[in-house]
Formats: C-alpha cells, sequence, structure tokens
C-alpha cells in the first residue's frame, strides 16, 4: 500500500499542491496535517506511523515536511524500516525501498551524526577554555533588580498575614513556587 503524508506548517498555508502529487503517485490515503514541522505532537503522524504495515510505502512531498530535525527523521526512517516500510520523498534523492535510496540516506544520517559531534567537540572544547580562563559559566546567581523588587513587596505582603500565598502570587503576577523562591532569597522562613 502506497501511503502519503501532507503537512504545511500553519492554517493560511494550502496542502492542495502536496495533495496532487501524492495522488499522482498513486497513494490510496494521505495523511494530512497543519501543524509546525518544529511541533513534536503531530496526531496525523503518529495515526501514519501506527496505520503502516510491512511492505508499505509512505511517501511525502519533500523530507521536511516529514521530519522535524534531520535528527528526528533519521529516527522517523529507522524506525519505519524496522516495520520494513519505505519511504519516498518526490523532491529529494531519497528512495528507501531502493539500495541506491537507502545509501543515500545513510549518508545523510551519518553526516548529521558527523555534524552533532563536531558541535559537542567544539562546546566542550570551549566551555575547557573558558574554565581555564576562570570564566564563570552557567546563569548568574541571585536576582534581578526587578525580582529583588517584587521579593521586597512579596516579603512584606506575606509578613502582613492578611493575603493567602496565591492572593500574593496573583497580584505580584509570580507563580507560588516562584513566590517561595523569592521568600527564601529574603531570609523568610516558608511554612513556618
Amino acid at each position: 500500500m502506497i501511503i502519503g503524508y501532507a503537512r504545511v506548517s500553519t492554517q493560511d498555508q494550502n496542502l492542495s499542491m502536496q495533495l496532487d502529487a501524492l495522488n499522482a503517485q498513486g497513494c490510496t490515503r494521505i495523511f494530512q496535517e497543519k501543524a509546525s514541522g518544529a511541533k513534536a505532537d503531530r496526531p496525523e503522524l503518529t495515526k501514519l506511523l501506527e496505520h503502516v504495515r510491512e511492505g508499505d510505502t509512505v511517501v511525502v512531498w519533500k523530507l521536511d515536511r516529514l521530519g522535524r530535525s534531520l535528527t528526528h527523521l533519521v529516527q522517523l526512517v529507522t524506525e519505519l524500516e524496522t516495520k520494513n516500510v519505505g519511504l519516498i520523498s518526490l523532491n529529494d534523492p531519497v528512495d528507501t525501498t531502493t539500495a541506491q535510496g537507502r545509501l543515500v540516506f545513510r549518508i545523510f544520517a551519518s553526516l548529521a551524526e558527523f555534524e552533532r559531534e563536531l558541535i559537542r567537540e567544539r562546546t566542550n572544547a570551549g566551555l575547557q577554555s573558558a574554565r581555564r580562563r576562570g570564566q564563570r559559566l552557567g546563569r548568574p546567581g541571585g536576582l534581578s533588580k526587578s525580582a529583588q523588587d517584587k521579593a521586597m513587596i512579596a516579603e512584606s505582603l506575606y509578613r502582613e498575614a492578611k493575603h493567602s500565598v496565591e492572593g500574593i502570587a496573583q497580584h505580584i503576577g509570580i507563580s507560588k513556587s516562584t513566590l517561595y523562591r523569592y521568600l527564601r532569597s529574603r531570609g523568610v522562613d516558608v511554612g513556618i
């Protein structure tokens, strides 16, 4: 069975060009989605992955319609391969139903892994260099000026004991956990 997957990023965009190409390719079923590519939760893609069976082929207009990133795309293709499901991209040189297509895809995957490893090495080298120079890494400690002001107001309201914790947090525009953090930073024993 040939199964299509079409996706556009916004509600304003139109799926018709992809649908025409997928229908011309002979797709018997097409899963359609209007969701950002960066979005992890794509219900139609999940349905497609649950629907495919051994011997099926998934067809997409372009690979970027399928995966959020090259890493995600490699994961999806690996999942399809374990189910003996092929993948064809109409506008990329990928057809995992052929030996050449699998080779091209594995080269892409190897390059992506190589790139990730290079980034990791550069990041670690930069961090080690900064540490050798005595640079302090990470977020600066303490509260910003704005947070200090809110902490002072929170302490004053909390010590009055006229307002609930929820009421103070809502009045200041912060969450309860942030309120407790602010109070602790001011040396207030919370919950006693």
